[in-house]
């Protein structure tokens, strides 16, 4: 199996990235700390259950926050497994600043879990407009932005790694998000720059898909996009149903690996897509299947996957630390008066390419010297997840 060009590679992406990058103060509204009149703004934190990319967004707001002046610069805590309950843990007892506290006792999480969901969605928006201690709100994920995309409070709400907020129906529309107290950042190409260029570059004929087959699963998935472009692209899609929003994690690993089983004989490439059961317990041995029977992968998280055996991704250029400036430059805008429906949603990150040289040999891929000239990121070995 032979690659293309770096020429037809730079081409890809060109044609699918319409922008990137971000100015802090494009819309007039300033990003300066400031307190609440004397206080300091209080915080809260939602997901609807755990997740490695999780911790990554808020680590790389509080970074980006700490850039603009609103946190004091101080060493991230290391060894929390991306935890993001023990991360805020951290941030509410160690952070300073004289601007911003992370709420102690302000962190929501479901679990993954439908009917705890209900409750903390009950409690938090009861917390909101009874207690009224809460100026901003991160809703990371889909799960939490549906669940705080609604008139019921008026609390500033940010809306992080959520896969498509336009599809979920969190926001009305890439320029508006329908509701004056809520911002959804999007990426609406992301993933279709990556399923064109994985097509671009192996041409597999059947690409095999993992996912949960609801609603949010599909929109995890991409699966609109991915239909799309093998209409377009002329190639077929193999599914495969996992479960991933449960408490069960073990279920969830179970399913992914199971789905890996089965489309090993009937694909010849493999979209790894962003769910409960694909992590560090599952990754190598996803990995070992995949590379058994000789199948190209594609991992929709990033490179770190990639660095854990997955054949190929699209990185993020500077990793977190662009989208991390931008949300926290949203939130110092919100904090100085702006509503969250009038700022900018819209950030696309400029694509690099990651690849996985020990893999490529595994499943017989030759890469000429102009495809690694085009990678950004290149990892020579498989490591194993910490």
């Amino acid at each position: 199996m032979l690659y293309k060009s770096f020429r037809t590679i730079g081409l890809i992406l060109t044609l699918v990235l319409s922008t990137s990058g971000y100015a802090l103060e494009q819309d007039g509204f300033s990003t300066s700390p400031t307190t609440n009149n004397g206080k300091r703004w209080r915080v809260a934190y939602y997901q609807g259950g755990p997740q490695n990319n999780y911790y990554d967004y808020l680590e790389a707001t509080v970074k980006g926050l700490m850039t603009l002046g609103w946190l004091q610069t101080t060493e991230m805590p290391s060894h929390m497994e991306k935890n993001t309950r023990s991360f805020w843990k951290w941030l509410s007892n160690e952070i300073k600043s004289d601007y911003i506290e992370f709420v102690n006792d302000a962190y929501y999480d479901s679990e993954w879990n439908n009917e705890l969901r209900i409750d903390t969605r009950n409690r938090l928006i009861t917390r909101f407009n009874e207690q009224k201690d809460i100026d901003l709100t991160i809703a990371m994920g889909t799960w939490a932005g549906k669940d705080l995309a609604n008139n019921e409070h008026s609390v500033p709400t940010m809306v992080m790694s959520a896969s498509d907020p336009l599809k979920a129906q969190i926001i009305k529309s890439i320029d508006d998000s329908g509701f004056d107290h809520i911002h959804a950042r999007v990426d609406p190409q992301r993933y279709e720059r990556q399923i064109r260029l994985f097509h671009n570059l192996v041409n597999f004929k059947k690409l095999g898909v993992a996912y949960e087959n609801s609603v949010y699963g599909r929109t995890y998935a991409a699966i609109d996009l991915i239909e799309k472009v093998a209409s377009e692209d002329d190639f077929e899609i193999v599914k495969c149903y996992t479960e991933s929003d449960i408490s069960d994690r073990t279920q969830a690993e179970e399913s992914v690996l199971n789905c890996f089983k089965e489309l090993a004989s009937k694909v010849d490439a493999i979209y790894v897509t962003v769910q409960g059961g694909v992590n560090s317990q599952t990754i190598p041995k996803l990995v070992e299947v995949a590379n058994r029977y000789r199948i190209s992968t594609f991992s929709q998280l990033g490179s770190e996957e990639v660095k854990y055996g997955f054949f190929l991704s699209i990185s993020r250029a500077g990793g977190f630390k662009p989208v991390g400036v931008f949300l926290a430059a949203t939130m110092s805008k919100i904090f100085n008066g702006a509503k969250p429906r009038n700022l900018n949603q819209l950030f696309e990150e400029a694509p690099n390419i990651a690849i996985n040289l020990k893999t490529a040999q595994q499943i017989g891929i030759y890469l000429y010297a102009d495809v690694l000239a085009a990678a950004d990121e290149i990892y020579r070995e498989i490591e194993t997840p910490e």
